[in-house]
């Protein structure tokens, strides 16, 4: 199986990595297409990695293209690359906010995934939620499904405005974990911690929690009751997160997320 992959910014370079390290594709088996002068850090990586760039468009002689580049530059990107998809091309997008529909009609394939992967791909413990036109057929999916899972754990989903959705909650979702580790954090230093400890105490509190959640059957709700006894320390806390609305306001950030991934889907 050859593999193409247009775009070699964080996504292309991490699905390039994974792919390679767990055995299931060999590095001469993945060219790299990028539209604009790779750097001397990343050349040195693709040399390393022994991937064959290839310095503009020609006939892909490849199974999959994965289309990494931003999504702005797709109109320009699909004139250029149109003429030289095939029918059996299977074309695997991570560029937000561009549909199903819009890859089919721009690009004149039928065989198209469309994934939404967050940050933690980099390190492979991503989570991608994904869906395919009706032209793909299981074998192919179990195919790209397992591509996808050399980065990390995937949702594969038949309603594509689910993306939205995905995007809210897990593509986004990273950036809400480290908001609130920051602030736990900051109050760490305040209550007398060096900047070095506090991250520390905050960092191990939330590898030991999700940890401690993975390995066992109790729900989330059922692990603050644990903790939290009646009249301690952690009781207060919760008390004030409660009568700030805390969970209310992260269902409604996430719900502000949603819409506006919404909006820039509609725009495209």
């Amino acid at each position: 199986m050859r593999i193409l992959i247009i775009g070699y910014g964080n996504m292309g370079q991490t699905y390039a990595n994974s792919f390679v390290s767990s055995g299931f594709v060999s590095s001469s088996d993945i060219l790299i297409l990028n539209r604009s002068e790779v750097d001397k850090k990343n050349r040195y990586s693709i040399e390393k990695s022994n991937f064959r760039t290839i310095p503009s468009i020609e006939i892909f002689d490849v199974d999959i293209i994965i289309l990494a580049v931003k999504p702005q530059d797709f109109e320009t990107l699909s004139t250029s690359i149109k003429a030289f998809i095939r029918k059996e091309h299977i074309v695997l997008s991570v560029m937000a906010g561009v549909t199903i529909a819009s890859l089919i009609k721009n690009l004149n394939c039928t065989k198209v995934v469309r994934s939404m992967p967050n940050i933690p791909t980099q390190i492979g413990l991503g989570m991608t939620v994904f869906c395919a036109s009706s032209d793909i057929d299981r074998k192919e999916l179990f195919i790209v499904q397992n591509l996808i899972n050399t980065t990390g754990k995937s949702i594969y989903i038949d309603k594509e405005e689910m993306l939205n959705a995905a995007t809210a909650v897990s593509g986004s979702g990273p950036a809400y974990v480290f908001y609130f580790m920051n602030a736990m954090i900051e109050s760490a230093i305040q209550l007398g911690f060096s900047k070095s400890e506090a991250e520390f105490l905050v960092s191990q509190t939330f590898i030991g929690a999700v940890q401690l959640q993975n390995r066992s059957t109790l729900s989330h709700q059922e692990w603050i009751n644990k903790v939290a006894s009646k009249g301690g320390t952690t009781e207060a806390a919760l008390q004030v997160f409660n009568i700030n609305h805390v969970n209310d306001d992260i269902k409604k950030g996430v719900e502000a997320a949603n819409n506006r991934a919404i909006e820039l889907g509609n725009k495209k």
